[in-house]
């Protein structure tokens, strides 16, 4: 195991100032940004996909300081009901499995993402009760129509480029909230769904996050780790 940082948290710096501030500490490895919600200070797809001199120079930045890039971050919404969000995130998603081909990176780290209600839907619309039925509906709806198609879609793109581990971030608002819809979804589209591990969003829904360890490693399905106000 290696310890790391999330580099947004120091997007106000340049990559080279924040590599070096991520060595002075004394860290390992880095999961960076390419857009979406964690934004892409420190990683544009566009300016090193199909570039190796480009590539070539990210990545002696990195083994200068003596880090690895543990995962490439494109947390968004690929579900979004609003298509032209959903087609952005979507496209993100693709650019970041190649441009972590040509990295050499195995992972991502991301959002399941979260449909509206139905398919006229303008807004995301999350589901965390069972009752009345209509509520039922709207969520059977979003896994078998939007969620399921999706991400065995996804999966396939991954094994087109070479990536094994899809690690999702179980956060509320999202399909993908707790460990059972993340197993939910692995069951659905395979070994390349997994978990990074982010125990934050789970105190608050009052998840023990040992026993969500030990239930999602006795399935093999941790991927990545980060932790945030812990």
């Amino acid at each position: 195991m290696k310890l790391g940082v999330f580099t947004p948290l120091f997007q106000q710096l340049s990559f080279d100032a924040m590599l070096d501030k991520v060595a002075a500490c004394g860290l390992e490895a880095v999961e960076i940004g390419t857009g979406g919600y964690p934004g892409d200070a420190h990683c544009k797809p566009d300016l090193l996909l199909n570039n190796r001199e480009a590539q070539h120079q990210f990545k002696q930045s990195l083994t200068e300081r003596g880090l690895i890039l543990s995962a490439l971050s494109c947390h968004g919404n690929p579900l979004h009901p609003d298509q032209t969000i959903a087609e952005r995130d979507q496209r993100l998603l693709l650019k970041t499995l190649q441009l972590a081909n040509e990295l050499g990176v195995d992972r991502l780290c991301l959002f399941s993402g979260c449909p509206g209600e139905g398919p006229s839907a303008k807004y995301p619309n999350w589901v965390t009760c069972a009752w009345p039925p209509e509520y039922s509906e709207v969520l059977k709806w979003q896994w078998e129509e939007r969620a399921i198609p999706y991400w065995q879609q996804a999966a396939a793109s991954a094994r087109k480029y070479g990536i094994t581990k899809l690690a999702f971030e179980m956060h509320p608002g999202f399909l993908v909230y707790n460990p059972e819809t993340l197993i939910k979804l692995r069951d659905a589209v395979g070994p390349e769904i997994g978990a990074n591990f982010d125990p934050s969003h789970l105190w608050w829904q009052g998840i023990d996050p040992v026993e969500a360890i030990r239930f999602l490693g006795s399935q093999k399905a941790i991927y990545h780790f980060h932790a945030k106000d812990v």
